[in-house]
């Protein structure tokens, strides 16, 4: 061995053990140093009317690409604060089931959101074969715009269904509001679409 290759040797010998020496650091056990790991809050895009024309809210949801859950969400209305903002709806807003906001009850308790089950019976939505229907049943009420009401329902059935299958075109969308009137919606003149 040369002098040069015995040097490099001696060169290389103490950083490897270094190297391997710190592979063994103890163990510390857990180490709490802040809150849960945050990621993006899957939202849902639905439409209800602003001036007259569809606007599109963003909210929360813990169903995205759900068009049932989207539906059900549309069917509880504005919240308060999207109130505020001018947004409306024209659809039924069925009374004594819940709402988006709960009411907060005159004794002072805790506020109770209500299941989601009471407002199964109100919608049938069926998503197959490249369609989506939309059913609301009598209890929902009659629509104020029933124009403007089927389409604030085929834009969020689509956008939810957009978010399952995000390359898709839009799916054509029949809504059947109570009293049986149907529409044929097109979610291509959907704001945002």
């Amino acid at each position: 061995m040369t002098l040069r290759r015995r040097a490099r040797l001696a060169l290389l010998v103490p950083a490897a053990m270094y190297v391997l020496a710190s592979c063994s650091i103890p163990a510390t056990g857990v180490v709490q140093a802040g809150g849960p790991a945050v990621g993006v809050v899957p939202k849902a895009r639905l439409y209800f009317v602003r001036n007259g024309a569809l606007f599109a809210v963003l909210r929360p949801t813990d169903a995205p690409g759900d068009v049932g859950s989207a539906v059900l969400d549309l069917l509880r209305g504005p919240t308060e604060a999207e109130l505020r903002k001018g947004v409306t709806t024209r659809l039924p807003l069925p009374t004594g089931l819940p709402t988006a906001v709960p009411a907060v009850p005159a004794d002072g308790g805790a506020t109770v959101v209500p299941e989601a089950s009471a407002w199964a019976g109100l919608v049938k939505v069926t998503a197959a074969d490249h369609r989506i229907s939309v059913r609301l049943s009598s209890a929902a009420g009659d629509a104020g715009d029933p124009g403007l009401a089927a389409a604030q329902i085929a834009c969020t059935a689509d956008a939810a269904q957009h978010v399952a299958d995000p390359g898709a075109e839009p799916e054509p969308v029949t809504v059947t509001l109570p009293g049986g009137r149907r529409f044929e919606e097109a979610a291509t003149r959907c704001p945002g679409v």
